[in-house]
């Protein structure tokens, strides 16, 4: 039996995507309470930009090199002494922040949540991080309830895209920002589309929005609360606008330290910050039943996660430069058997 290979992509300096390099790593060996699993997919996400650009708080501490890879689906192929309840061949997930962009890497088991063996991999990989970031947003963070009228900003990426569908199945009247370029998708989904580039969108709605989800940031979240109702919520998860402007940590961390002080101001009208892995820290049974969740929807066809593309280890750089650039109408996913 041929030895297995490990490959793994790391980044050895901050920066662009020139900083990101695909070496041979030894195989790790599963200690006590861990599997190894031999990656099937794994997604590349605009938060990777952040990580690789050293804009992401997590990884502010991280020493280079490190490797890359925010989520994984795996088959396992190795056990670790003490763990119970998995078998070789079990498919599963996780949510790792980084070390998943490889062929083989180690996971905790008491992390892991079962994968459904009939769904694409690469399906399930995409919704590990945007789709259970939106599902929480929706029914953790907020908890809407049919009716209420929702703007969904950036409404084409990868979270916008979920919180349409997701919103949509759980009766919301909804709204989504986006170049005029992506308006029939928008529509697809089930929401009004707005061309931001055209449209004043906070003079779209008279009276306003009852909720704004925003991970753009554009002009540090001030249009986004002005759209809202007396007494609406805006529910910030990112700052990808003031990733593209280049502006240093502090000034994003401004931003959102701000949206807490909002609250005082006349209306009635609240903001708050959204983290996917502080509310797992929280709450961590929640994340396992919501993206359990999400699987059993995956499974019946529900909800199908868009794919742009399959890519291997070679494609790696420049889909960080296609991610950077904005545009993508789907899930860029790693898959490490893929052959370039």
């Amino acid at each position: 039996m041929k030895e297995p290979h490990n490959r793994v992509l790391q980044v050895r300096e901050f920066g662009g995507p020139d900083g990101l390099e695909v070496v041979d790593a030894p195989l790790p060996t599963p200690g006590r309470g861990e599997v190894r699993v031999r990656v099937l997919a794994s997604g590349l996400e605009y938060t990777d930009v952040l990580i690789r650009r050293h804009l992401y708080p997590q990884t502010m501490r991280r020493r280079l090199p490190f490797v890359m890879g925010y989520d994984v689906v795996g088959e396992i192929d190795q056990l670790g002494d003490g763990v119970s309840g998995f078998q070789l061949g079990d498919r599963v997930a996780d949510m790792t922040v980084i070390g998943s962009n490889a062929a083989y890497r180690t996971l905790r088991a008491n992390d892991l949540i079962r994968v459904p063996p009939s769904v694409d991999t690469a399906e399930a990989a995409a919704l590990i991080l945007s789709w259970t970031t939106a599902y929480q947003l929706l029914h953790r963070a907020v908890r809407l309830r049919g009716g209420e009228r929702v703007l969904v900003q950036g409404a084409a990426g990868a979270v916008g895209q979920a919180l349409l569908v997701l919103g949509g199945l759980a009766g919301l009247e909804l709204w989504g920002t986006a170049r005029g370029a992506h308006a029939a998708l928008i529509r697809e989904l089930g929401a009004t589309p707005i061309d931001y580039q055209r449209e004043d969108f906070t003079r779209v709605l008279p009276g306003g929005f009852d909720v704004v989800f925003d991970g753009i940031a554009e002009d540090g979240y001030r249009r986004s609360f002005a759209a809202l109702k007396r007494g609406g919520l805006l529910c910030a998860y990112g700052y990808s606008a003031g990733v593209q402007a280049q502006r240093r940590m502090l000034t994003m961390l401004m931003w959102i330290a701000r949206l807490y002080l909002w609250r005082w101001l006349p209306g009635g009208r609240r903001a708050f910050f959204y983290s996917i892995n502080v509310m797992r820290a929280r709450h961590p049974a929640w994340f396992r039943e919501d993206l359990e969740r999400l699987f059993g929807l995956l499974t019946t066809g529900t909800i199908r996660p868009r794919v742009a593309e399959r890519i291997s280890f070679d494609e790696v750089a420049e889909a960080h430069r296609r991610l950077e650039a904005g545009g993508l109408q789907g899930k860029l996913v790693l898959c490490p058997d893929l052959k370039p």
